[in-house]
Protein backbone atom coordinates (compact mmCIF):
# COMPACT_ATOMS: atom_id res chain seq x y z
CA UNK A 1 0.00 0.00 0.00
CA UNK A 2 1.46 3.39 -1.12
CA UNK A 3 -0.20 7.09 -0.35
CA UNK A 4 1.25 10.16 -0.83
CA UNK A 5 -0.61 13.64 -0.09
CA UNK A 6 0.50 17.33 -0.96
CA UNK A 7 -0.78 20.48 -0.27
CA UNK A 8 0.96 23.47 -2.04
CA UNK A 9 0.29 27.65 -1.32
CA UNK A 10 0.58 29.14 -4.72
CA UNK A 11 -0.49 32.51 -3.39
CA UNK A 12 -1.66 34.38 -0.57
CA UNK A 13 -5.69 33.52 -2.19
CA UNK A 14 -4.83 30.12 -4.19
CA UNK A 15 -3.80 26.64 -2.57
CA UNK A 16 -4.43 23.12 -4.14
CA UNK A 17 -4.21 19.82 -2.55
CA UNK A 18 -3.22 16.17 -3.99
CA UNK A 19 -3.84 13.09 -2.75
CA UNK A 20 -2.67 9.28 -4.17
CA UNK A 21 -3.35 5.96 -3.06
CA UNK A 22 -2.66 2.84 -4.24
CA UNK A 23 -2.99 -1.06 -2.78
CA UNK A 24 -2.16 -4.34 -3.76
CA UNK A 25 -2.88 -7.44 -2.02
CA UNK A 26 -4.09 -9.59 -4.80
CA UNK A 27 -2.07 -12.96 -3.24
CA UNK A 28 -5.00 -15.40 -1.99
CA UNK A 29 -5.53 -16.46 1.38
CA UNK A 30 -6.88 -19.56 2.56
CA UNK A 31 -6.46 -20.15 6.32
CA UNK A 32 -9.51 -22.51 7.22
CA UNK A 33 -9.06 -24.44 4.40
CA UNK A 34 -12.60 -24.33 2.98
CA UNK A 35 -11.27 -23.72 -0.44
CA UNK A 36 -12.42 -20.38 -0.23
CA UNK A 37 -10.13 -16.86 -0.19
CA UNK A 38 -10.79 -15.70 3.36
CA UNK A 39 -10.53 -12.00 2.41
CA UNK A 40 -11.15 -10.47 -1.39
CA UNK A 41 -7.98 -9.99 -2.92
CA UNK A 42 -8.12 -6.35 -4.28
CA UNK A 43 -5.81 -3.88 -6.59
CA UNK A 44 -7.16 0.11 -6.54
CA UNK A 45 -5.94 3.50 -7.49
CA UNK A 46 -7.27 6.23 -6.29
CA UNK A 47 -6.59 10.05 -6.90
CA UNK A 48 -7.86 13.50 -5.78
CA UNK A 49 -7.14 16.89 -6.75
CA UNK A 50 -8.68 20.10 -4.93
CA UNK A 51 -8.01 23.42 -5.94
CA UNK A 52 -8.98 26.18 -3.91
CA UNK A 53 -8.93 30.44 -3.80
CA UNK A 54 -10.03 32.25 -0.74
CA UNK A 55 -11.07 35.85 -1.59
CA UNK A 56 -12.40 38.85 0.51
CA UNK A 57 -15.85 38.34 -1.06
CA UNK A 58 -15.72 35.11 -2.88
CA UNK A 59 -14.93 31.52 -2.02
CA UNK A 60 -14.15 28.88 -4.49
CA UNK A 61 -13.51 25.38 -3.92
CA UNK A 62 -13.81 22.65 -7.05
CA UNK A 63 -11.87 18.89 -7.38
CA UNK A 64 -11.97 15.41 -8.79
CA UNK A 65 -11.66 12.31 -7.70
CA UNK A 66 -11.05 8.97 -9.31
CA UNK A 67 -10.99 5.15 -8.44
CA UNK A 68 -10.49 2.09 -9.83
CA UNK A 69 -10.68 -1.08 -8.19
CA UNK A 70 -10.06 -4.67 -9.14
CA UNK A 71 -11.62 -7.16 -6.37
CA UNK A 72 -12.11 -10.88 -6.54
CA UNK A 73 -12.81 -13.49 -4.56
CA UNK A 74 -14.38 -17.54 -4.64
CA UNK A 75 -12.71 -20.38 -4.76
CA UNK A 76 -9.12 -20.19 -4.72
CA UNK A 77 -6.37 -22.49 -5.94
CA UNK A 78 -4.68 -22.69 -2.67
CA UNK A 79 -3.00 -25.14 0.02
CA UNK A 80 -3.72 -27.85 -2.80
CA UNK A 81 -7.23 -27.15 -3.71
CA UNK A 82 -7.99 -26.87 -7.63
CA UNK A 83 -11.23 -26.57 -9.43
CA UNK A 84 -12.21 -28.10 -12.87
CA UNK A 85 -15.86 -25.13 -12.47
CA UNK A 86 -14.60 -22.97 -9.52
CA UNK A 87 -17.14 -20.44 -8.00
CA UNK A 88 -15.98 -17.01 -8.01
CA UNK A 89 -16.43 -13.83 -7.49
CA UNK A 90 -15.26 -10.29 -9.26
CA UNK A 91 -15.85 -6.72 -9.12
CA UNK A 92 -14.47 -4.11 -11.18
CA UNK A 93 -15.46 -0.81 -9.93
CA UNK A 94 -14.59 2.55 -11.61
CA UNK A 95 -15.91 5.63 -10.23
CA UNK A 96 -15.70 9.38 -10.92
CA UNK A 97 -16.27 12.76 -9.40
CA UNK A 98 -16.26 16.27 -9.71
CA UNK A 99 -17.46 19.08 -8.04
CA UNK A 100 -17.36 22.99 -7.85
CA UNK A 101 -18.09 25.21 -4.96
CA UNK A 102 -18.54 28.50 -4.75
CA UNK A 103 -19.36 31.19 -2.48
CA UNK A 104 -20.27 35.03 -2.32
CA UNK A 105 -20.16 37.03 1.18
CA UNK A 106 -21.92 40.25 0.85
CA UNK A 107 -21.67 41.32 4.70
CA UNK A 108 -19.40 39.55 6.56
CA UNK A 109 -20.38 41.34 9.97
CA UNK A 110 -24.35 39.71 9.49
CA UNK A 111 -22.36 36.34 7.85
CA UNK A 112 -24.43 37.54 4.56
CA UNK A 113 -23.83 35.27 1.74
CA UNK A 114 -25.32 32.93 -1.13
CA UNK A 115 -23.44 30.00 -2.19
CA UNK A 116 -23.47 27.59 -5.15
CA UNK A 117 -22.53 23.54 -4.99
CA UNK A 118 -22.95 21.06 -7.78
CA UNK A 119 -21.18 17.97 -8.08
CA UNK A 120 -21.73 14.80 -10.74
CA UNK A 121 -20.61 11.25 -10.40
CA UNK A 122 -20.38 8.45 -12.43
CA UNK A 123 -20.09 5.02 -10.70
CA UNK A 124 -19.75 1.80 -13.08
CA UNK A 125 -19.30 -1.64 -11.69
CA UNK A 126 -19.03 -4.96 -13.40
CA UNK A 127 -19.74 -8.20 -10.78
CA UNK A 128 -19.82 -11.72 -11.20
CA UNK A 129 -20.97 -14.13 -8.30
CA UNK A 130 -20.90 -17.59 -9.60
CA UNK A 131 -23.29 -17.87 -13.16
CA UNK A 132 -24.95 -14.64 -11.44
CA UNK A 133 -23.94 -11.18 -13.65
CA UNK A 134 -24.73 -7.82 -12.02
CA UNK A 135 -24.03 -4.93 -13.59
CA UNK A 136 -24.75 -1.37 -12.87
CA UNK A 137 -23.75 1.90 -13.99
CA UNK A 138 -25.37 5.23 -11.80
CA UNK A 139 -24.98 8.65 -12.95
CA UNK A 140 -25.78 11.54 -10.09
CA UNK A 141 -26.09 15.32 -10.48
CA UNK A 142 -26.72 17.13 -7.38
CA UNK A 143 -27.24 21.11 -7.26
CA UNK A 144 -27.65 23.13 -4.22
CA UNK A 145 -28.23 27.03 -3.81
CA UNK A 146 -28.05 28.36 -0.86
CA UNK A 147 -28.69 32.07 1.14
CA UNK A 148 -27.99 32.53 4.89
CA UNK A 149 -27.83 35.59 6.90
CA UNK A 150 -27.65 36.51 10.45
CA UNK A 151 -30.28 39.65 11.12
CA UNK A 152 -29.24 40.03 14.49
CA UNK A 153 -26.48 37.77 16.72
CA UNK A 154 -29.80 36.42 18.29
CA UNK A 155 -31.59 35.14 14.88
CA UNK A 156 -30.18 34.13 11.73
CA UNK A 157 -31.98 32.49 9.07
CA UNK A 158 -30.65 29.76 6.24
CA UNK A 159 -32.58 28.46 2.87
CA UNK A 160 -32.19 27.01 0.11
CA UNK A 161 -33.09 25.09 -3.42
CA UNK A 162 -31.82 21.70 -4.45
CA UNK A 163 -31.79 19.43 -7.45
CA UNK A 164 -30.67 15.78 -7.28
CA UNK A 165 -30.74 13.28 -10.02
CA UNK A 166 -29.97 9.76 -10.13
CA UNK A 167 -30.05 7.20 -12.80
CA UNK A 168 -29.32 3.78 -12.69
CA UNK A 169 -28.64 1.21 -15.57
CA UNK A 170 -28.93 -2.44 -14.16
CA UNK A 171 -28.65 -5.33 -15.53
CA UNK A 172 -28.83 -8.73 -13.73
CA UNK A 173 -29.01 -12.03 -15.55
CA UNK A 174 -26.88 -15.87 -15.90
CA UNK A 175 -23.85 -15.80 -17.61
CA UNK A 176 -25.85 -18.11 -20.25
CA UNK A 177 -27.88 -14.95 -20.97
CA UNK A 178 -31.18 -15.47 -19.44
CA UNK A 179 -32.39 -12.05 -17.67
CA UNK A 180 -33.68 -13.03 -14.51
CA UNK A 181 -36.37 -10.12 -14.45
CA UNK A 182 -35.96 -8.82 -11.08
CA UNK A 183 -34.62 -5.47 -11.78
CA UNK A 184 -35.42 -2.56 -14.32
CA UNK A 185 -33.48 -1.58 -17.14
CA UNK A 186 -33.41 2.12 -16.49
CA UNK A 187 -33.91 3.39 -13.11
CA UNK A 188 -33.89 7.21 -13.10
CA UNK A 189 -35.59 9.86 -10.58
CA UNK A 190 -35.23 13.71 -10.00
CA UNK A 191 -35.82 15.02 -6.84
CA UNK A 192 -35.96 18.95 -6.71
CA UNK A 193 -36.79 20.91 -2.83
CA UNK A 194 -36.72 23.79 -0.88
CA UNK A 195 -35.90 24.68 2.52
CA UNK A 196 -35.51 27.14 5.36
CA UNK A 197 -33.39 27.20 8.72
CA UNK A 198 -34.36 29.12 11.69
CA UNK A 199 -31.62 29.85 14.41
CA UNK A 200 -32.51 31.22 17.51
CA UNK A 201 -29.06 31.87 20.35
CA UNK A 202 -31.21 34.33 23.51
CA UNK A 203 -27.64 33.57 24.64
CA UNK A 204 -24.57 31.58 24.65
CA UNK A 205 -26.56 28.79 26.84
CA UNK A 206 -28.87 28.07 24.85
CA UNK A 207 -29.47 27.68 21.06
CA UNK A 208 -32.85 26.72 18.81
CA UNK A 209 -33.25 25.30 15.49
CA UNK A 210 -36.28 24.18 13.64
CA UNK A 211 -36.30 23.51 9.86
CA UNK A 212 -38.67 22.41 7.61
CA UNK A 213 -38.28 21.14 3.93
CA UNK A 214 -40.28 19.81 1.10
CA UNK A 215 -39.46 18.04 -1.92
CA UNK A 216 -41.07 16.71 -5.12
CA UNK A 217 -39.59 13.21 -6.52
CA UNK A 218 -40.52 12.39 -9.82
CA UNK A 219 -41.24 8.87 -8.49
CA UNK A 220 -43.03 9.21 -4.99
CA UNK A 221 -44.37 12.44 -5.46
CA UNK A 222 -44.45 15.50 -2.42
CA UNK A 223 -43.18 14.98 0.92
CA UNK A 224 -42.28 17.36 3.88
CA UNK A 225 -39.44 16.85 6.32
CA UNK A 226 -39.49 18.75 9.35
CA UNK A 227 -36.53 18.58 12.19
CA UNK A 228 -35.53 20.84 14.97
CA UNK A 229 -32.44 20.63 17.52
CA UNK A 230 -31.96 22.33 21.30
CA UNK A 231 -28.82 22.66 22.85
CA UNK A 232 -28.35 24.20 26.36
CA UNK A 233 -25.11 24.90 28.34
CA UNK A 234 -25.89 26.31 31.78
CA UNK A 235 -22.58 25.90 32.46
CA UNK A 236 -18.73 25.45 31.44
CA UNK A 237 -18.68 21.83 32.39
CA UNK A 238 -21.75 20.46 30.93
CA UNK A 239 -23.71 21.06 28.05
CA UNK A 240 -27.29 19.38 26.49
CA UNK A 241 -28.04 18.35 23.10
CA UNK A 242 -31.62 17.01 21.88
CA UNK A 243 -32.90 16.53 18.04
CA UNK A 244 -35.49 15.55 16.77
CA UNK A 245 -36.66 14.90 12.67
CA UNK A 246 -38.30 12.96 10.01
CA UNK A 247 -35.76 11.66 6.95
CA UNK A 248 -36.83 9.83 3.95
CA UNK A 249 -34.74 7.28 1.91
CA UNK A 250 -35.21 6.06 -2.29
CA UNK A 251 -34.16 2.26 -2.21
CA UNK A 252 -32.20 0.82 -4.80
CA UNK A 253 -32.05 -2.90 -3.89
CA UNK A 254 -30.01 -4.98 -5.50
CA UNK A 255 -26.90 -1.93 -5.99
CA UNK A 256 -27.11 -1.71 -1.78
CA UNK A 257 -27.15 -5.55 -1.17
CA UNK A 258 -25.66 -6.88 -4.22
CA UNK A 259 -23.16 -8.76 -1.68
CA UNK A 260 -26.34 -10.72 -0.98
CA UNK A 261 -25.66 -12.87 -4.47
CA UNK A 262 -23.12 -14.73 -3.06
CA UNK A 263 -25.75 -17.43 -2.82
CA UNK A 264 -27.88 -20.18 -4.04
CA UNK A 265 -30.76 -17.70 -2.50
CA UNK A 266 -33.40 -16.85 -5.61
CA UNK A 267 -33.84 -13.11 -5.29
CA UNK A 268 -37.63 -11.95 -4.54
CA UNK A 269 -38.22 -8.92 -4.80
CA UNK A 270 -42.06 -7.01 -4.06
CA UNK A 271 -43.94 -4.77 -6.42
CA UNK A 272 -44.69 -0.97 -5.76
CA UNK A 273 -41.75 -0.59 -2.86
CA UNK A 274 -41.89 2.74 -0.82
CA UNK A 275 -39.78 4.94 0.25
CA UNK A 276 -38.25 4.56 3.41
CA UNK A 277 -38.98 6.98 6.00
CA UNK A 278 -38.49 7.08 9.57
CA UNK A 279 -38.83 9.61 12.47
CA UNK A 280 -35.23 10.09 14.23
CA UNK A 281 -34.84 11.17 18.37
CA UNK A 282 -31.41 11.87 20.03
CA UNK A 283 -30.45 13.43 22.98
CA UNK A 284 -26.75 13.70 24.38
CA UNK A 285 -24.72 15.04 26.92
CA UNK A 286 -21.09 16.41 26.99
CA UNK A 287 -18.96 16.84 30.41
CA UNK A 288 -16.20 18.27 31.18
CA UNK A 289 -15.24 17.29 34.43
CA UNK A 290 -11.83 18.64 36.38
CA UNK A 291 -10.44 15.70 37.79
CA UNK A 292 -7.11 15.52 39.97
CA UNK A 293 -5.75 18.72 37.85
CA UNK A 294 -6.67 17.57 34.62
CA UNK A 295 -10.30 17.41 32.45
CA UNK A 296 -12.55 14.51 31.70
CA UNK A 297 -14.26 14.37 28.84
CA UNK A 298 -17.51 12.53 29.48
CA UNK A 299 -19.91 11.74 26.58
CA UNK A 300 -23.47 9.77 26.75
CA UNK A 301 -25.59 9.64 23.87
CA UNK A 302 -29.64 8.48 22.99
CA UNK A 303 -30.89 7.96 19.80
CA UNK A 304 -34.20 6.42 18.45
CA UNK A 305 -35.26 5.78 14.46
CA UNK A 306 -39.33 5.11 14.89
CA UNK A 307 -39.33 3.59 10.67
CA UNK A 308 -43.03 4.46 9.27
CA UNK A 309 -41.65 2.21 6.32
CA UNK A 310 -38.35 0.31 5.51
CA UNK A 311 -37.37 -1.92 3.33
CA UNK A 312 -36.86 -5.58 4.56
CA UNK A 313 -34.49 -8.25 3.76
CA UNK A 314 -36.89 -11.36 4.33
CA UNK A 315 -34.24 -13.92 4.93
CA UNK A 316 -36.43 -15.86 7.55
CA UNK A 317 -39.24 -17.21 5.94
CA UNK A 318 -37.50 -19.60 3.22
CA UNK A 319 -33.87 -20.98 3.37
CA UNK A 320 -33.68 -20.72 -0.09
CA UNK A 321 -35.10 -17.19 -0.97
CA UNK A 322 -34.14 -13.32 -0.14
CA UNK A 323 -37.47 -11.39 -0.28
CA UNK A 324 -37.29 -7.77 -0.22
CA UNK A 325 -40.62 -6.51 0.70
CA UNK A 326 -42.10 -3.41 2.36
CA UNK A 327 -42.54 -2.94 6.29
CA UNK A 328 -45.79 -4.56 7.51
CA UNK A 329 -45.62 -3.81 11.61
CA UNK A 330 -42.85 -1.73 13.72
CA UNK A 331 -39.66 -1.77 13.11
CA UNK A 332 -37.03 0.59 15.50
CA UNK A 333 -33.43 1.02 16.72
CA UNK A 334 -32.08 2.34 19.30
CA UNK A 335 -28.47 2.74 20.75
CA UNK A 336 -26.84 4.37 23.74
CA UNK A 337 -23.56 5.31 23.65
CA UNK A 338 -21.41 6.52 26.79
CA UNK A 339 -17.61 7.87 26.17
CA UNK A 340 -14.80 8.77 28.48
CA UNK A 341 -11.90 10.06 27.67
CA UNK A 342 -8.80 11.25 30.74
CA UNK A 343 -5.11 12.12 30.28
CA UNK A 344 -3.80 10.35 33.18
CA UNK A 345 -0.13 11.86 32.64
CA UNK A 346 1.69 13.72 30.10
CA UNK A 347 1.80 12.36 26.86
CA UNK A 348 -1.15 9.67 27.82
CA UNK A 349 -4.41 9.01 26.89
CA UNK A 350 -6.96 6.99 27.48
CA UNK A 351 -10.35 6.36 26.09
CA UNK A 352 -12.88 3.82 26.41
CA UNK A 353 -16.30 3.80 24.79
CA UNK A 354 -19.38 1.21 25.26
CA UNK A 355 -22.26 1.13 22.84
CA UNK A 356 -25.58 -0.56 23.35
CA UNK A 357 -27.96 -1.60 20.53
CA UNK A 358 -31.31 -2.89 19.91
CA UNK A 359 -32.56 -3.30 16.41
CA UNK A 360 -35.95 -5.07 15.36
CA UNK A 361 -38.24 -5.31 12.63
CA UNK A 362 -41.15 -7.09 11.68
CA UNK A 363 -41.33 -9.96 9.16
CA UNK A 364 -44.56 -11.94 8.25
CA UNK A 365 -46.36 -10.97 11.58
CA UNK A 366 -43.37 -11.30 13.77
CA UNK A 367 -41.30 -8.74 16.08
CA UNK A 368 -37.64 -10.13 15.05
CA UNK A 369 -34.28 -9.26 16.45
CA UNK A 370 -32.34 -7.94 13.22
CA UNK A 371 -30.36 -10.54 11.93
CA UNK A 372 -26.33 -10.21 11.83
CA UNK A 373 -26.00 -7.13 14.23
CA UNK A 374 -24.06 -7.01 17.53
CA UNK A 375 -26.01 -6.33 20.37
CA UNK A 376 -23.14 -4.08 21.96
CA UNK A 377 -19.46 -2.92 20.73
CA UNK A 378 -16.81 -1.81 23.17
CA UNK A 379 -13.41 -0.36 22.62
CA UNK A 380 -10.43 0.79 24.85
CA UNK A 381 -7.82 3.14 23.06
CA UNK A 382 -4.35 3.70 24.62
CA UNK A 383 -1.98 6.63 23.61
CA UNK A 384 1.55 7.57 24.68
CA UNK A 385 3.95 9.64 23.18
CA UNK A 386 7.31 10.06 24.98
CA UNK A 387 8.22 13.64 26.34
CA UNK A 388 11.15 14.06 23.25
CA UNK A 389 8.00 12.99 20.81
CA UNK A 390 10.67 10.37 19.53
CA UNK A 391 8.44 7.57 20.10
CA UNK A 392 4.54 6.61 20.15
CA UNK A 393 2.67 3.84 21.44
CA UNK A 394 -0.93 3.26 20.31
CA UNK A 395 -3.17 0.38 21.75
CA UNK A 396 -6.97 -0.60 20.80
CA UNK A 397 -9.06 -3.44 22.36
CA UNK A 398 -12.59 -3.75 20.52
CA UNK A 399 -14.77 -5.97 22.04
CA UNK A 400 -17.76 -6.87 19.58
CA UNK A 401 -20.92 -8.37 21.00
CA UNK A 402 -22.79 -11.31 20.13
CA UNK A 403 -25.88 -11.16 17.18
CA UNK A 404 -28.65 -13.97 15.56
CA UNK A 405 -28.59 -15.28 12.52
CA UNK A 406 -30.88 -15.19 10.32
CA UNK A 407 -33.84 -18.40 11.13
CA UNK A 408 -35.33 -19.97 8.21
CA UNK A 409 -37.85 -22.58 9.08
CA UNK A 410 -36.43 -26.04 8.14
CA UNK A 411 -38.36 -27.31 5.05
CA UNK A 412 -40.10 -30.64 4.81
CA UNK A 413 -36.78 -31.75 2.60
CA UNK A 414 -34.53 -31.58 5.33
CA UNK A 415 -33.03 -27.58 4.23
CA UNK A 416 -30.63 -26.95 6.68
CA UNK A 417 -31.71 -24.08 9.52
CA UNK A 418 -29.42 -21.47 11.11
CA UNK A 419 -31.57 -21.15 14.51
CA UNK A 420 -28.37 -20.22 16.98
CA UNK A 421 -26.90 -17.21 17.88
CA UNK A 422 -22.93 -16.36 17.79
CA UNK A 423 -20.78 -15.16 20.76
CA UNK A 424 -18.81 -11.99 21.60
CA UNK A 425 -15.63 -11.62 20.65
CA UNK A 426 -12.56 -9.39 21.16
CA UNK A 427 -9.74 -7.97 18.76
CA UNK A 428 -6.53 -6.44 19.88
CA UNK A 429 -4.54 -4.10 17.69
CA UNK A 430 -1.22 -2.22 18.39
CA UNK A 431 1.21 0.04 16.79
CA UNK A 432 5.12 1.63 17.47
CA UNK A 433 5.83 4.52 15.92
CA UNK A 434 9.36 5.74 15.69
CA UNK A 435 9.76 9.90 14.67
CA UNK A 436 12.83 11.21 12.75
CA UNK A 437 13.41 14.91 11.60
CA UNK A 438 11.36 14.54 8.50
CA UNK A 439 10.22 10.30 8.68
CA UNK A 440 9.04 8.02 10.61
CA UNK A 441 8.69 4.30 10.79
CA UNK A 442 5.62 2.19 12.36
CA UNK A 443 4.98 -1.30 13.07
CA UNK A 444 1.74 -2.82 14.27
CA UNK A 445 -0.36 -5.86 14.21
CA UNK A 446 -4.34 -6.32 13.29
CA UNK A 447 -6.68 -8.83 15.22
CA UNK A 448 -3.75 -9.74 17.17
CA UNK A 449 -6.41 -12.17 19.52
CA UNK A 450 -6.41 -14.39 15.90
CA UNK A 451 -10.52 -14.72 16.12
CA UNK A 452 -11.92 -16.09 13.05
CA UNK A 453 -15.66 -16.53 12.17
CA UNK A 454 -15.45 -20.64 11.99
CA UNK A 455 -17.47 -22.33 9.17
CA UNK A 456 -18.35 -18.52 7.83
CA UNK A 457 -19.54 -20.13 4.34
CA UNK A 458 -22.52 -22.37 4.60
CA UNK A 459 -22.19 -25.49 2.37
CA UNK A 460 -18.37 -24.71 1.02
CA UNK A 461 -17.99 -27.78 -0.06
CA UNK A 462 -20.83 -27.83 -2.61
CA UNK A 463 -21.16 -24.05 -4.06
CA UNK A 464 -23.31 -24.97 -6.83
CA UNK A 465 -25.70 -26.58 -4.52
CA UNK A 466 -29.39 -25.50 -3.22
CA UNK A 467 -28.01 -24.91 0.41
CA UNK A 468 -24.73 -22.89 -0.57
CA UNK A 469 -24.58 -18.95 1.83
CA UNK A 470 -21.72 -17.07 1.69
CA UNK A 471 -23.44 -14.18 2.64
CA UNK A 472 -23.67 -14.38 6.74
CA UNK A 473 -20.50 -12.76 7.70
CA UNK A 474 -20.34 -11.36 11.05
CA UNK A 475 -17.17 -11.68 11.81
CA UNK A 476 -13.39 -11.22 10.51
CA UNK A 477 -12.39 -14.00 8.40
CA UNK A 478 -8.40 -13.47 8.61
CA UNK A 479 -6.23 -13.96 11.48
CA UNK A 480 -3.87 -11.71 13.01
CA UNK A 481 -1.93 -9.62 10.78
CA UNK A 482 1.23 -7.47 11.09
CA UNK A 483 2.12 -4.77 8.87
CA UNK A 484 5.32 -2.23 8.67
CA UNK A 485 5.76 1.18 6.88
CA UNK A 486 7.75 4.19 6.23
CA UNK A 487 6.14 7.92 5.87
CA UNK A 488 8.23 10.76 4.53
CA UNK A 489 7.98 14.49 4.79
CA UNK A 490 9.28 16.04 2.05
CA UNK A 491 10.40 19.49 4.11
CA UNK A 492 8.65 23.18 3.76
CA UNK A 493 10.99 25.71 2.29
Amino acid sequence: EANADASVKLSDKWSTMLFAHYENETKAHDSDGDGFADIPQVEQYNLFNRWAYMGEHYVFQAGIKFINEERASGQVSHGGHTYADPYRIDMNTDRYEAFIKQAYIFNKEHNTNIALITSGTIHNMDAVYGRKLYNVDQQNAYASLLFETEFTSQHSLSTGLSLNYDRYDQEYRLVNDVNLGLTPELDKETVSGVYAQYTYMPSDKLTVMAGLRGDYSSLYGFFVTPRANVRYAPNEYINFRASAGKGYRTNHILAENCYMLASSRKVVIADDLDQEQAWNYGLSIASYIPLFGKTLNLNAEYYYTDFQNQLVVDMESDAHTIAFTNLDGRSYSQVFQIEATYPFFEGFNLTAAWRMTDVKQTINGKLYEKALTGKYKGLLTASYKTPLGKWQFDGTLQLNGGGRMPTPETLADGTLSWNERYKGFEQLSFQVTRFFRNWSVYIGGENLTNFKQKNAIIGADDPWGDNFDASMIWGPMHGAKGYIGVRYNLPRN
